[in-house]
Protein backbone atom coordinates (compact mmCIF):
# COMPACT_ATOMS: atom_id res chain seq x y z
CA UNK A 1 0.00 0.00 0.00
CA UNK A 2 1.05 3.60 -0.75
CA UNK A 3 0.49 6.89 0.47
CA UNK A 4 -0.82 9.74 -1.43
CA UNK A 5 -1.39 13.19 -0.21
CA UNK A 6 -3.24 15.59 -0.97
CA UNK A 7 -2.21 19.24 0.03
CA UNK A 8 -4.63 21.17 1.72
CA UNK A 9 -3.53 24.83 1.75
CA UNK A 10 -7.55 25.68 2.03
CA UNK A 11 -7.47 26.49 -1.74
CA UNK A 12 -8.27 22.96 -3.56
CA UNK A 13 -11.30 21.01 -4.52
CA UNK A 14 -10.23 18.62 -1.50
CA UNK A 15 -12.74 16.19 -1.19
CA UNK A 16 -13.72 15.77 -5.24
CA UNK A 17 -10.19 14.97 -5.63
CA UNK A 18 -9.82 12.78 -2.92
CA UNK A 19 -12.58 10.66 -3.32
CA UNK A 20 -11.69 10.51 -7.09
CA UNK A 21 -8.36 9.21 -6.06
CA UNK A 22 -9.81 7.05 -3.19
CA UNK A 23 -12.08 5.68 -5.84
CA UNK A 24 -9.48 4.46 -8.37
CA UNK A 25 -6.78 3.66 -5.61
CA UNK A 26 -9.07 1.91 -3.33
CA UNK A 27 -5.77 -0.11 -2.15
CA UNK A 28 -3.96 2.91 -1.55
CA UNK A 29 -4.04 5.35 1.78
CA UNK A 30 -5.51 8.98 0.31
CA UNK A 31 -4.86 11.44 3.03
CA UNK A 32 -5.49 15.26 2.80
CA UNK A 33 -3.24 16.95 4.87
CA UNK A 34 -1.58 20.56 5.37
CA UNK A 35 1.20 18.97 8.05
CA UNK A 36 4.35 19.25 5.85
CA UNK A 37 5.66 16.23 7.88
CA UNK A 38 3.17 13.88 6.49
CA UNK A 39 3.25 15.48 2.91
CA UNK A 40 7.24 14.74 3.07
CA UNK A 41 6.47 10.63 4.08
CA UNK A 42 3.96 10.37 1.21
CA UNK A 43 5.07 8.55 -2.26
CA UNK A 44 2.82 10.37 -4.02
CA UNK A 45 1.30 13.89 -4.11
CA UNK A 46 -1.23 16.12 -5.44
CA UNK A 47 -1.82 19.68 -5.25
CA UNK A 48 -4.85 20.67 -6.67
CA UNK A 49 -6.27 24.52 -6.53
CA UNK A 50 -8.57 26.90 -7.26
CA UNK A 51 -8.97 31.07 -6.64
CA UNK A 52 -6.50 33.56 -7.09
CA UNK A 53 -2.84 33.28 -7.59
CA UNK A 54 -1.96 35.76 -4.83
CA UNK A 55 -4.43 33.91 -2.42
CA UNK A 56 -2.82 30.49 -2.99
CA UNK A 57 0.80 31.76 -2.97
CA UNK A 58 0.03 33.77 0.36
CA UNK A 59 -1.62 30.31 1.75
CA UNK A 60 1.24 28.14 0.41
CA UNK A 61 3.42 29.66 2.07
CA UNK A 62 1.65 30.51 5.13
CA UNK A 63 1.35 26.73 6.22
CA UNK A 64 5.15 26.46 5.22
CA UNK A 65 3.75 24.63 2.25
CA UNK A 66 5.96 26.13 -0.48
CA UNK A 67 9.08 24.94 0.59
CA UNK A 68 7.75 21.91 1.18
CA UNK A 69 6.48 21.06 -2.63
CA UNK A 70 10.13 23.15 -3.72
CA UNK A 71 12.10 20.12 -1.87
CA UNK A 72 9.37 17.38 -2.49
CA UNK A 73 8.73 17.49 -6.98
CA UNK A 74 11.88 16.41 -7.71
CA UNK A 75 11.94 13.14 -5.82
CA UNK A 76 8.06 11.58 -6.07
CA UNK A 77 5.24 11.58 -8.37
CA UNK A 78 3.43 14.85 -8.14
CA UNK A 79 0.45 15.89 -9.82
CA UNK A 80 -0.53 19.48 -9.75
CA UNK A 81 -4.34 20.40 -11.13
CA UNK A 82 -5.89 23.36 -12.20
CA UNK A 83 -4.23 26.34 -9.26
CA UNK A 84 -2.21 23.88 -8.60
CA UNK A 85 -0.51 23.71 -12.38
CA UNK A 86 -0.24 27.00 -12.36
CA UNK A 87 1.63 28.03 -9.24
CA UNK A 88 4.46 25.81 -10.25
CA UNK A 89 5.18 28.61 -12.74
CA UNK A 90 7.65 31.52 -12.49
CA UNK A 91 4.63 34.34 -11.99
CA UNK A 92 1.38 34.92 -13.22
CA UNK A 93 -0.39 38.04 -14.34
CA UNK A 94 -3.32 37.84 -11.66
CA UNK A 95 -3.45 40.17 -8.94
CA UNK A 96 -1.30 42.80 -10.77
CA UNK A 97 1.62 39.94 -10.80
CA UNK A 98 2.31 37.53 -7.91
CA UNK A 99 5.94 35.15 -8.39
CA UNK A 100 4.99 31.73 -8.04
CA UNK A 101 7.09 28.62 -7.25
CA UNK A 102 9.31 28.28 -10.86
CA UNK A 103 9.49 24.95 -11.06
CA UNK A 104 8.34 25.48 -14.43
CA UNK A 105 9.84 28.11 -16.08
CA UNK A 106 7.04 30.52 -17.69
CA UNK A 107 4.11 32.86 -17.14
CA UNK A 108 0.47 32.45 -16.39
CA UNK A 109 -1.48 35.24 -18.40
CA UNK A 110 -5.23 36.17 -19.05
CA UNK A 111 -7.42 35.00 -21.79
CA UNK A 112 -7.62 38.54 -23.94
CA UNK A 113 -10.68 40.57 -23.71
CA UNK A 114 -12.66 39.90 -26.57
CA UNK A 115 -11.44 36.74 -27.05
CA UNK A 116 -12.18 35.83 -30.57
CA UNK A 117 -11.96 32.86 -32.20
CA UNK A 118 -13.31 32.97 -36.18
CA UNK A 119 -15.04 35.71 -35.76
CA UNK A 120 -17.53 33.93 -32.56
CA UNK A 121 -16.83 35.79 -29.10
CA UNK A 122 -15.73 33.54 -26.48
CA UNK A 123 -16.55 33.84 -22.57
CA UNK A 124 -13.84 34.18 -19.84
CA UNK A 125 -13.65 32.28 -17.78
CA UNK A 126 -13.18 29.34 -20.51
CA UNK A 127 -15.59 26.90 -18.57
CA UNK A 128 -17.01 23.66 -19.33
CA UNK A 129 -15.38 20.59 -21.54
CA UNK A 130 -13.13 21.14 -24.49
CA UNK A 131 -11.38 18.42 -25.93
CA UNK A 132 -7.21 17.93 -25.14
CA UNK A 133 -5.04 16.93 -28.07
CA UNK A 134 -1.89 14.91 -26.68
CA UNK A 135 1.02 16.35 -27.94
CA UNK A 136 3.17 13.83 -26.97
CA UNK A 137 2.97 10.12 -25.43
CA UNK A 138 3.01 9.75 -21.59
CA UNK A 139 2.05 7.38 -19.16
CA UNK A 140 -0.93 9.69 -18.07
CA UNK A 141 -2.14 9.18 -21.14
CA UNK A 142 -2.82 5.71 -21.19
CA UNK A 143 -5.66 4.04 -22.17
CA UNK A 144 -7.06 7.68 -22.96
CA UNK A 145 -7.82 8.98 -26.72
CA UNK A 146 -6.38 11.85 -28.30
CA UNK A 147 -8.63 14.49 -28.17
CA UNK A 148 -11.04 13.23 -24.97
CA UNK A 149 -12.62 15.84 -23.38
CA UNK A 150 -11.73 17.49 -20.05
CA UNK A 151 -13.87 19.63 -17.28
CA UNK A 152 -12.21 23.19 -17.37
CA UNK A 153 -12.66 26.35 -15.41
CA UNK A 154 -10.04 28.84 -15.28
CA UNK A 155 -9.77 32.82 -16.80
CA UNK A 156 -5.69 32.11 -16.91
CA UNK A 157 -3.26 30.06 -19.04
CA UNK A 158 0.43 28.91 -18.35
CA UNK A 159 2.90 29.43 -21.54
CA UNK A 160 5.75 27.40 -21.08
CA UNK A 161 9.70 28.89 -21.55
CA UNK A 162 10.09 25.35 -22.88
CA UNK A 163 7.23 24.42 -25.01
CA UNK A 164 8.96 20.69 -24.72
CA UNK A 165 7.42 20.14 -21.55
CA UNK A 166 4.09 20.21 -23.03
CA UNK A 167 1.73 17.38 -23.12
CA UNK A 168 -1.76 18.48 -23.79
CA UNK A 169 -2.75 21.51 -25.71
CA UNK A 170 -6.62 22.77 -26.29
CA UNK A 171 -7.95 25.50 -28.83
CA UNK A 172 -9.84 28.46 -26.89
CA UNK A 173 -9.31 31.66 -29.00
CA UNK A 174 -5.89 30.20 -29.80
CA UNK A 175 -4.19 26.66 -29.00
CA UNK A 176 -3.07 26.76 -24.95
CA UNK A 177 -0.61 24.60 -23.09
CA UNK A 178 -3.41 22.49 -21.03
CA UNK A 179 -0.43 20.22 -19.36
CA UNK A 180 2.91 19.85 -18.54
CA UNK A 181 5.10 16.96 -17.88
CA UNK A 182 9.32 16.63 -16.24
CA UNK A 183 10.33 13.86 -14.67
CA UNK A 184 8.11 12.61 -11.48
CA UNK A 185 5.76 15.99 -12.41
CA UNK A 186 2.56 15.90 -14.42
CA UNK A 187 0.49 19.41 -14.65
CA UNK A 188 -2.46 20.01 -15.83
CA UNK A 189 -5.23 22.91 -16.17
CA UNK A 190 -8.71 21.06 -16.41
CA UNK A 191 -10.06 19.00 -13.55
CA UNK A 192 -9.70 15.31 -14.03
CA UNK A 193 -11.80 14.62 -10.57
CA UNK A 194 -14.65 16.66 -12.68
CA UNK A 195 -14.23 15.04 -16.23
CA UNK A 196 -15.76 11.76 -15.80
CA UNK A 197 -14.46 8.23 -16.64
CA UNK A 198 -11.36 10.61 -18.41
CA UNK A 199 -10.12 12.22 -15.64
CA UNK A 200 -10.47 9.05 -13.48
CA UNK A 201 -8.23 6.97 -16.04
CA UNK A 202 -5.77 9.92 -16.05
CA UNK A 203 -5.75 9.68 -11.79
CA UNK A 204 -5.77 6.21 -11.87
CA UNK A 205 -2.41 6.38 -14.38
CA UNK A 206 -1.02 8.66 -11.99
CA UNK A 207 -1.24 6.39 -8.80
CA UNK A 208 0.81 3.78 -10.89
CA UNK A 209 3.09 6.11 -12.56
CA UNK A 210 6.97 5.38 -11.88
CA UNK A 211 7.78 9.11 -12.70
CA UNK A 212 9.47 8.34 -15.82
CA UNK A 213 8.33 10.67 -18.63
Amino acid sequence: MQRIAVIDYGMGNLRSVSKAIEHVAPDDEVVVSADASVIRSADRIVCPGQGAAADCMAALRDHDLADTILDVVDSRPFLGICMGFQVLLSASDENAGVDCLGIVPGRVVRFADPLVDEQQRLKVPHMGWSQVSQTCEHPLWSSIDNDSRFYFAHSYYCVPDDTGVITGTCRYGHDIAVSVAQPNLFACQFHPEKSAANGLQLLKNFTQWNGLV
